[in-house]
């Protein structure tokens, strides 16, 4: 049976945090964002609030980027791109793949698919300008 789950403050605020940003947040960074007007925060405390509104169905993980995981608040099916030079992370919503392709994969491999990510790495416009700006300079 599972435990009745009590309201927090502090579980409050960090999901109103998640839920006000777009740029796809590791831990460090909520904690840090926390942390000032919650002074008894744990990192720990924040890892395992990850982790419940994960499985609660209120974040999803964008995966690993440098070393640290990242979450974001929007759970509807959409792609995202990761900058492979400043780590980072945004939206794709208008890139669809539909459930078409689920179908098509489950077919293709005997598989029984739910659901797919797709995630496009490379270099944001920042990086790429900068980039660009470094080979002419040398």
């Amino acid at each position: 049976m599972e435990r009745a789950t009590r309201y927090s403050k502090k579980r409050a605020d960090m999901l109103t945090l998640l839920q006000s940003t777009d740029c796809h947040p590791s831990a460090e960074w909520v904690y840090q964002k926390l942390k000032p007007t919650h002074p008894d925060l744990s990192l720990g405390t924040v890892y395992r609030n990850l982790i419940f509104f994960q499985n609660h169905g209120l974040i999803q993980s964008v995966g690993v980027v440098q070393g640290q995981e990242r979450f974001d608040a929007v759970t509807q099916p959409h792609s995202h791109f990761v900058c492979e030079c400043c780590g980072s992370v945004m939206d794709l919503p208008k890139i669809t793949l539909g459930a078409d392709l689920d179908q098509s994969v489950s077919r293709q491999y005997g598989l029984a698919v739910s659901r797919h990510e797709l995630t496009f790495h490379g270099l944001c416009p920042t990086c790429t300008q900068s980039n660009q700006q470094e080979t002419v300079l040398n």
